[in-house]
């Protein structure tokens, strides 16, 4: 039998590999792949497996769904590798408020994502907002359509402030938004005003604005910045979203940025701010939670920067979802931005003003958040938790977001419980959960996350994904039958894929 498996193995060892060996007796399908994944675990090369579960004709020309399903996710997370490859993580600011997922560690930006890493002090928004570095054409543009389609919410600050103070901050967000965008990807028209240097970005694919507290104590927030460049959306039309972490947190702004590829869609970034068990709940608000509320939600709250796609009013079928940006309509655009108040900041966390975004999200979407811890003698991990968005009846949702902040948007999350370790109950997700900070992504898709990791050696420590969904390269196997600790282990042995 001639298999060649040894002489046909791509040597390249950045380039994810996966191997559909054809399940046919009158070809060597199965024996070719054997053959070809054990060269390729020998060599230290891990390949991916596929291989059908029945028997096909060798003129069979269809491929199964099993078969389609292994491929589809195989080439998504090997897409997401290439893309992010040579694409930078650009800090604007530094640490917020000590939080360590801002404290931006360059060893595993250059290490697992092939990533660089790009900064710039917040002082440069003051330089452009002085000098006047934006496209003046593209502001009075930007302020026209923010007039028109971003509704003011109530004051609830103690001292309000004048109307004319108010429309200057309004001026400022909408410029600081124009100057983060340009910071990341360039404006070919700052050239023909006389800033080349500026005009070419940081070749950002994902970015940071660290905001708290040394911005925000004297100038407007971020929030209407990230909220908007998150969005699928602006002054521009539709499009695809800039990925912003709020607090310059850039471990939960990874899983963001993997969220994104995985599924071209916006990205939520969330405090996990509180766990309400089913007594607390009807303690609070006399109201006995129901359906997938009744076993206890998670209260998934920014201060006031969530992308507007999440306020759950795109549809299909009538059904809430989040759309790739190139399905969106303008009627969905629309009923985003109608869902949407901008309240002026709470002056309490933001002394310089500025606005938040507030909505509720509406309806139930399938949801899933995730996270990248750093640990110290281990390395990163990843964190997930697949789950449905749950709308709470209107006297309970207004009870329990007053509790926290009304003035910010609000996602209820319910994950999806095994009866076991950290998904025995929603008390033990919020419990298990690494750090305070996730990123929520529409769709269940923890099985393309695990897969994904799998090829940036980058262990899973928490997920609720069924067994038979979980896809690595098949040298994991002989790591241990355990799939957990042959994931750590295999991991380890391998090392970062650009190390």
């Amino acid at each position: 039998m001639l298999v060649y498996g040894s002489e046909t193995i791509d040597m390249n060892s950045d380039i994810p590999k996966a191997i559909w060996g054809f399940n046919g007796t009158e070809r060597p399908g199965a024996v070719y792949l054997a053959a070809a994944l054990a060269g390729h675990t020998m060599k230290g090369l891990p390949a991916f497996g596929i291989y059908g579960n029945d028997v096909q004709d060798s003129g069979d020309q269809s491929i199964p769904e099993d078969i389609s399903e292994k491929i589809l996710r195989f080439v998504r997370a090997g897409l997401s590798v290439s893309l992010m490859k040579g694409k930078s993580y650009l800090s604007m600011g530094s640490v917020s408020m000590g939080i360590a997922g801002s404290i931006v560690r360059e060893d595993f930006f250059q290490e697992y994502l092939g990533m660089r890493n790009e900064y710039v002090d917040m002082s440069e928004f003051n330089r452009r907002l002085n000098e006047e570095i934006f496209d003046k054409e593209e502001f009075k543009k930007a302020l026209e359509w923010t007039k028109k389609n971003c509704k003011e919410g109530k004051d609830l600050n103690p001292a309000p402030k004048s109307r004319k103070q108010k429309d200057k901050e309004w001026d400022t967000v909408i410029k600081m938004t124009l100057i983060a965008r340009d910071l990341m990807v360039g404006n070919p028209k700052l050239k023909k005003l006389g800033f080349g240097e500026e005009s070419l970005g940081h070749n950002a694919i994902l970015s940071g604005f660290q905001g708290q507290r040394q911005w925000t104590d004297h100038m407007p927030n971020g929030d209407f910045l990230e909220a908007i460049l998150c969005s699928s959306f602006d002054w521009n039309g539709i499009r695809p979203p800039y990925l912003v972490a709020t607090e310059n947190d850039a471990m939960n702004g990874v899983p963001m940025l993997f969220g994104y590829l995985l599924t071209n869609t916006a990205q939520m970034f969330s405090d996990i701010r509180t766990y309400w068990s089913p007594e607390a709940i009807k303690r609070v608000t006399k109201m006995k939670p129901e359906g997938l509320a009744s076993n206890g939600v998670i209260h998934l709250i920014n201060s006031g920067a969530s992308a507007l796609d999440f306020s759950g009013r795109q549809t299909i079928k009538k059904e809430s979802c989040i759309k790739p940006f190139w399905e969106i309509t303008g009627k969905d655009a629309s009923a985003c931005l109608k869902a949407t108040k901008w309240p002026p900041a709470d002056t309490g966390y933001f002394r310089g003003g500025g606005f938040s975004s507030q909505f509720d999200t509406k309806g139930t979407m399938p949801v899933t958040i995730s996270r990248v811890n750093l640990v110290k003698g281990l390395g990163p991990v990843l964190q997930l938790a697949e789950g449905w968005t749950v709308e709470l009846p209107e006297k309970m949702n207004k009870i329990l977001t007053d509790r926290t902040n009304p003035t910010w948007p609000t996602t209820w999350f319910a994950p999806i419980l095994t009866g076991r370790g950290p998904f025995t109950n929603v008390y033990s997700v919020m419990a298990n959960w690494g750090a305070n900070h996730s990123a929520s992504s529409y769709g269940h898709i923890g099985a393309d996350l695990i897969t994904l990791a799998s090829i940036l050696r980058i262990p899973v420590c928490m997920h609720n994904v069924a067994e038979e969904k979980v896809f690595r390269p098949s040298s994991w196997n002989a790591f241990g039958m355990d799939k957990e600790g042959s994931d750590y282990r295999a991991c380890q042995t391998y090392g970062a894929l650009y190390k």
